[in-house]
């Protein structure tokens, strides 16, 4: 098959970098970033979250290849800050928000333990038959 081996798609080789920095000659503040062994996921997340940033003009990334690990990120800032500031301002927003849901994660599995499983979950939430007339749920005809 043509398809590398899974693991060649997130473990790095030896000497291999993690991500290569391009400064582009033809647009002013402009910088390209190869980030090897990452997919559209990480992409995406970092081109939505530069975006939001007053301080950058463009951001965009695409895949070259789906057999390809890797993803170009292509950033141009207005000239008060460079490209790579704002990319590494981009990803410890990143890790900020993704603490922030981990610990409303883990809150809520705790507040699971102590009030216990559910005794009727539907496809609606919990479900109390008694509640509706005839102890029928809303949706049983």
């Amino acid at each position: 098959m043509n398809a590398p081996n899974r693991y060649e798609l997130f473990v790095l080789d030896e000497g291999e970098k993690l991500v290569e920095i391009t400064e582009d000659t033809k647009i002013p503040n402009a910088t390209t970033f190869k980030i090897v062994k990452e997919d559209h996921t990480l992409g995406n997340l970092l081109r939505a979250e530069l975006l939001k940033d007053s301080r950058c003009l463009f951001a965009g990334y695409k895949v070259p290849h789906p057999l390809h690990p890797y993803f170009l990120l292509k950033v141009q800032s207005d000239g008060s800050v460079t490209a790579s500031k704002l990319v590494t301002d981009a990803c410890q927003s990143l890790l900020e928000k993704l603490a922030s849901v981990e610990a409303k994660f883990k809150r809520e599995f705790t507040f699971m333990d102590v009030d216990g499983p559910a005794k009727d979950v539907g496809p609606y939430g919990t479900v109390d038959p008694a509640q509706w007339e005839g102890g029928k749920d809303y949706l049983d005809l």
